[in-house]
């Protein structure tokens, strides 16, 4: 059996030290989206958690979101304030998280960042969210995520 990712292992060192309990699976392919996630795990689309991670002028900003979501981001922007966001790039996504898009967790980036919480994953009794490598997932709750992230529950859809 081949050794566990570096990232894997970061994120799973993180998560026992914040006092995650949910179980991390990893998967035999990679899983770039929700519904491809989704799949895999044989849940709703609704209860994976995206980790996108927003540039706001060089300002990193994660909104952890439902699968079922696609972020508003001028709705985001006007309720947070601040410059508009755009989509990051694969090098700011790394510099900020320390972590490869497909892949980025809600938690164990190198320095903290501005992170919030689509409501909308209260939904699902089981939530799941990238565990720091594309192919690697973390079952949890909506609440538990809140208390992990240290997140701000926020709309980040019109509905």
């Amino acid at each position: 059996m081949s050794a566990e990712h570096p990232s894997i292992t970061r994120f799973r060192d993180e998560h026992q030290r914040r006092g995650g309990t949910g179980e991390i699976v990893i998967l035999p392919d990679t899983v770039h989206t929700a519904a491809l996630a989704a799949e895999a795990l044989g849940c709703e689309v609704g209860a994976i958690a995206n980790s996108l991670l927003f540039d706001a002028d060089g300002t990193p900003v994660l909104i952890l979101t439902s699968g079922a979501h696609r972020v508003d981001t001028e709705l985001v922007r006007t309720t947070i304030g601040g410059p508009a966001l755009r989509r990051a790039k694969p090098d700011f996504v790394r510099e900020h998280t320390g972590q490869v898009i497909g892949g980025v967790s809600p938690i164990g980036h190198p320095t903290p960042v501005r992170t919030y919480l689509d409501p909308w994953l209260r939904r699902h009794e089981v939530v799941w969210a990238a565990a720091g490598h594309p192919a690697a997932v973390f079952s949890t709750t909506y609440d538990e995520l809140l208390a992990l992230t240290g997140a701000e529950p926020l709309d980040v859809a019109k509905d």
